[in-house]
């Protein structure tokens, strides 16, 4: 059986689909007046804002009155019908970004015993980056009694040959397409067309076959090749894997090989899609003594041939090599060298996006800024592969507003 199936998905039937979907619940969590906006936008109209809980709101007091608000009205549009099932399907999506390019996915559910977040992981799904174990309680308890279950998870392939989405994408105008609208808050464009039959059945088989030879793009790499990597949303679909855990601990000896809980709804996408651009994350260290930090990176974390990464300290600029040996990824080798370095050393981390801030915060006292190159795609899947894990803030995928949209659900009780 592959990872990645086609589901019962629920499949809204509302007026106004620009009012029902709400952006990623991990997003804006430090600016109320975006869900302020939200919830005034879609007041009084069947949304996802009502089937969410705004990450900014979790381990406040509000929290547990929210969840169970939530539980009742995903109930309550269970009951009134707000969904209709496309049965045993998949949905083919294009969403249109900020700058013009169209990111294409197909939402389908993974099989949850084929994933494993942790590290060192061998399964065919895995987390790119480590998972922050402390951060999913709270999310189990949101999703602990809800009914239904809404995605905001992006997973990808290294399909470099392009054979398991792109298919569809030329065969969609004989699709039935189900939505075409813009999302809010300059979310930019969405479009969904209902996979099922026959073209639901090709990807299957195309998906076995990419399935069978995936690990031939990895051959004479270190570790376990992998089917598919979780690129955004991890903490989500760690609380799916964990919630899923914990009911086959309350029921043991029970077979639990069908239940919807085993499964969870994803986007999956093509790392390689031309619209997928990965930004790096910069490194600055303050409060340090920038000489001595380079003067040991030089000579614990250097070589040879290894990757150029520039630095940033005051008014001085330079070029260090780090050690291929060491990582897959020149963010491998500095992240590992500063979490050892700063173990023993003063000085604070923090994580800048854009050249001309790392830049800038370099400059002040007792500073040092590494301008890190971008990761190509390419590298993903054979640094978590040969490495276990990527380094945390590795990379970014596209901006805030362009995280995926909560649209269709599944029930999973």
């Amino acid at each position: 059986m592959n990872a990645f199936l086609p589901a019962d998905i629920l499949f809204p039937q509302v007026d106004s689909m620009e009012k029902w979907a709400v952006i990623a619940c991990d997003q804006f969590t430090s600016d109320p007046a975006y869900w302020e906006r939200v919830r005034q936008h879609a007041e009084g109209s069947p949304s996802t804002i009502n089937l969410i809980l705004p990450e900014a709101e979790l381990g406040t007091p509000q929290e547990a009155a929210h969840t169970a608000l939530i539980n009742r009205t995903m109930a309550e549009y269970l009951d009134a019908n707000v969904f209709r099932t496309l049965k045993d399907s998949f949905v083919y999506v294009e969403r249109t970004l900020e700058n013009g390019s169209i990111r294409r996915g197909l939402i389908g559910m993974v099989d949850l015993d084929a994933y494993d977040y942790s590290t060192g992981s061998v399964s065919p799904i895995r987390a790119t980056e480590r998972t922050v174990v402390e951060r999913i309680p709270p999310r189990m308890r949101v999703r602990r009694e809800a009914p239904v279950e809404l995605p905001h998870i992006l997973m990808l392939a290294d399909d470099h040959e392009h054979v398991l989405i792109e298919p569809i994408a030329e065969k969609k105008d004989k699709l039935e397409k189900l939505y075409d609208f813009d999302l809010m808050e300059d979310g930019g464009h969405i479009r969904g067309w209902l996979v099922d039959g026959e073209e639901a059945a090709a990807f299957n088989a195309r998906l076995t076959d990419y399935t069978a030879n995936v690990g031939k793009k990895y051959e004479g790499l270190k570790g376990v090749p992998m089917v598919f990597a979780v690129g955004d949303g991890n903490h989500s679909l760690a609380t799916a894997k964990s919630c899923y855990e914990e009911l086959k601990r309350n029921h043991p000896g029970e077979d639990l090989s069908n239940h919807p809980a085993r499964y969870a709804l994803v986007e999956l996408e093509n790392i390689h899609d031309p619209a997928q651009v990965f930004e790096p994350i910069h490194r600055v260290v303050t409060g340090c003594d920038p000489k001595a930090l380079r003067k040991a990176l030089e000579s614990q974390a250097c070589a040879e041939g290894g990757f150029p990464v520039t630095w940033y300290a005051g008014e001085e600029s330079g070029t260090v090599l780090l050690d291929r040996s060491l990582s897959e990824l020149a963010v491998g080798v500095l992240q590992g060298f500063l979490d050892s370095y700063l173990a023993d050393h003063p000085g604070e981390v923090d994580y800048i996006h854009d050249d001309d801030a790392l830049i800038a915060l370099a400059k002040q006292p007792n500073a040092i800024g590494f301008l890190l190159p971008a990761m190509e795609k390419s590298q993903l899947f054979r640094g978590v592969i040969a490495d276990g894990i990527l380094p945390r803030k590795t990379f970014s995928m596209g901006h805030s507003r362009e995280k995926r949209y909560y649209l269709e659900g599944r029930k999973i009780k």
